[in-house]
């Protein structure tokens, strides 16, 4: 799999009128009895703002284009605000999509 999951955050954030970052992006492969994926674990950066909280707090329900994957589990694990940004901790789980 790939930083599909990054550019996806990223669109997201922007479309909330938040600009955001990936501070770091690391993702190994995983697989179930039924399917493929790939762990992921993300740091984004944003100023702080109450449009970057509210994006923030509707990740678990936010919808994205699953075109080659699906994301199968989002959640924010950490939050921490560090001078005048938040960084914020996401873990996913992507799972491949035939087709």
């Amino acid at each position: 799999m790939s930083a599909l999951i990054a550019q996806r955050l990223v669109r997201s954030a922007a479309a909330a009128g938040c600009a955001v970052r990936v501070r770091a992006h690391h993702s190994r492969h995983w697989a179930s009895a039924t399917f493929t994926g790939t762990r992921h674990a993300l740091t984004l950066a944003a100023a702080a703002s109450p449009a970057f909280d509210a994006w923030l707090a509707g990740l678990h329900d936010a919808e994205f284009d699953t075109r080659r994957e699906l994301v199968a589990d989002l959640a924010l694990v950490e939050r921490a605000t560090v001078g005048g940004e938040v960084e914020a901790r996401i873990e996913a789980l992507t799972v491949a999509v035939e087709g």
